[in-house]
């Protein structure tokens, strides 16, 4: 896995923390793009797999921590949910088979519940981000 600014990676977790307390829905790539201000291209295909590989990196340092997964609240534009990346990075952190995952429509509706639950609970917003 490449090694990311520290910068960059901390806007994204701070950006999608912030997101969890505060918003509904998810956020698009090209929103998190904007509004994190980190001046990726998207259509510049490694510039957006630098992405998908920092939230995945976000996503796994949190998971590591007993967080639920930041990164389950960002998708693509105009999709539904989310892509086989991410659940193999699920299936990876240990919950379970990807394709099963990604059948099963509770499990990423649980994800997002669950990570909006841990970031409006004040005390870990205190403590963890």
């Amino acid at each position: 896995m490449l090694i990311f600014r520290p910068t960059m990676i901390g806007r994204i977790r701070t950006y999608l923390i912030r997101y969890a307390r505060l918003q509904t829905g998810t956020v698009s790539y090209l929103t998190l793009v904007q509004e994190a201000e980190l001046g990726l291209n998207l259509e510049i295909s490694h510039e957006k797999s630098r992405l998908n590989e920092m939230l995945a990196e976000i996503s796994t340092q949190e998971h590591e921590a007993g967080h639920p997964p930041l990164s389950c609240l960002v998708k693509v534009q105009g999709s539904k949910g989310q892509g086989d990346n991410f659940y193999k990075l699920c299936e990876k952190m240990g919950m379970g088979e990807w394709r099963s995952l990604k059948q099963d429509e509770e499990f990423l509706k649980n994800l997002i519940r669950d990570t909006r639950q841990f970031w409006r609970e004040e005390a870990n917003f205190q403590q963890f981000s």
